[in-house]
């Protein structure tokens, strides 16, 4: 039987009618069946568009003409916004990306988890969502003899020309990214290169207490020396009054990972301080603190509303990185133990802990999932578990490791819907029961969403 053939060919112009969305936000349309992603394409509309890939069962393409527009279309405020790639939802109104993500996570409730019935909410939306980033770390370049600062275009590592704020940045930080390229400039620091292994300042980050204004400025070198460091400290600290730490880390290999191992504060202090609800937080340039505050506190707001505490609870926090979800946990709890592999996210953990004057945790550094088998040989019973890896969800080891505990109630919050959806068909597999699922939009205008499931053990 011949191979049938699909009905485009790479680089025909074709009109298109557009019926969905991908889950990056890209257009769905099909051409007698076959489906073409086209980014920046809506739905409702109908496009000229150049097919520019053609795999077996689907093609790209790209998007020449809007002949017929959809209402949820909007002007982008980025005037970078399709070189840049950080965001790629801003042409579509904020209520037709909530709706997108929420439709993101029923289709993985559906098709990985085969959980037709389980209540995907609304998702919990920012009221304003625009300069919700409290931290940006950016690259540093060298054009005609002088310094410049951007994201890298997509799929490169050109610094985009002329970007001088990004939308989604807290404007503060923004600012001061300006404002140390200029003084770096004008006292002749020069940029990395990247190509020749050769020059010194290769980021600048920074980053903002929303709820204290505090900020940290961090400096990261390819050289162990910063030329006037002096002058550019004492004008950064004695010209802004709000900057609270400025960091040298030296980075010297040649490689995409931003920070080296060397880090040393070279004014002010080593932590800036941050709330999220009553709970304060330390924050040092390497800290793990999610970067929208106001929307990880309802988030954890959801996770403590599922874990629906009374107080005689013990809680296990598994990936429990500086303690953000422990420490809420805690005032609500018998006893929360938490667990992390990461040895400074521990370190930081316990000091949250005794910045808050919370006594009932402990934590501990090691892998989840060899943990708590430990744990539970020597008897610890947990009445409600709570997880929140990281994209590639639960560790297979970690699932049994739960099942086997037996807690009354778990938790899991999740950044990815599709690791979400296949360990919660594990969990159900081992005696479990999803109850609901409440997604909530940390990263407005990129395709981005965490959600919260509600899970308990079937009686």
């Amino acid at each position: 039987m011949a191979k049938q053939k699909p009905p485009v060919k790479k680089n025909q112009t074709i009109e298109l009618s557009f019926q969905d969305l991908t889950h990056e936000g890209a257009g769905v349309g099909k051409v007698e069946g076959y489906p073409l992603f086209v980014p920046y394409a809506l739905p409702g509309e109908t496009a000229k568009v150049k097919v520019v890939k053609v795999n077996k069962n689907f093609g790209f393409g790209k998007l020449l003409d809007i002949k017929e527009v959809s209402p949820e279309r909007v002007e982008p405020p980025c005037d970078v916004y399709v070189q840049c790639g950080g965001c790629q939802l801003q042409h579509m109104s904020y209520s037709l990306q909530l709706k997108m993500k929420q439709n993101q996570v029923k289709n993985a409730m559906r098709k990985i988890a085969h959980l037709e019935d389980v209540p995907v909410h609304p998702v919990l939306g920012m009221e304003d969502p625009w300069r919700y980033r409290n931290k940006v770390q950016i690259p540093v370049g060298e054009r005609d003899g002088e310094l410049i600062t951007g994201f890298y275009q997509k799929r490169s590592h050109k610094i985009i020309e002329g970007m001088d704020r990004c939308v989604i940045q807290d404007e503060v930080n923004d600012r001061m990214v300006e404002v140390v390229r200029r003084m770096a400039d004008r006292l002749g620091i020069s940029a990395y290169d990247e190509e020749h292994d050769k020059g010194v300042l290769r980021h600048i980050m920074v980053r903002t207490g929303q709820e204290t204004g505090e900020t940290m400025i961090v400096l990261i070198t390819r050289t162990e020396e910063l030329p006037h460091q002096e002058e550019l400290v004492k004008e950064i600290h004695e010209t802004y009054p709000h900057v609270k730490s400025i960091v040298h880390n030296v980075n010297k290999k040649k490689t995409n990972v931003i920070f080296g191992k060397d880090t040393k504060v070279l004014w002010g202090n080593e932590y800036i301080y941050d709330n999220i609800g009553d709970i304060k937080f330390a924050i040092s340039a390497r800290s793990f603190y999610q970067v929208n505050p106001p929307q990880t506190k309802r988030l954890y707001d959801t996770a403590l509303e599922y874990a629906a505490l009374t107080g005689g609870e013990t809680v296990v926090d598994a990936y429990c990185g500086i303690g953000t979800i422990s420490l809420f946990l805690a005032q609500q709890a018998k006893k929360v133990y938490g667990v992390e592999i990461v040895q400074e996210a521990i370190a930081d953990a316990k000091k949250n802990a005794k910045l808050n004057h919370i006594e009932n945790t402990e934590f501990y550094v090691g892998e989840a999932e060899k943990v708590m088998p430990w744990w539970t040989a020597q008897g610890l019973r947990p009445d409600v578990i709570v997880v929140d890896p990281p994209r590639k969800g639960c560790d297979e080891d970690l699932l049994e490791a739960m099942i086997t505990m037996k807690p009354e109630r778990i938790v899991y919050v999740s950044c990815n819907p599709s690791t979400l959806a296949r360990d919660l068909r594990i969990l159900e597999d081992g005696g479990y029961e999803t109850k609901q699922v409440q997604p909530v939009d940390m990263f407005p205008q990129t395709g981005h969403i965490e959600a919260v499931a509600e899970i308990r053990l079937k009686k």
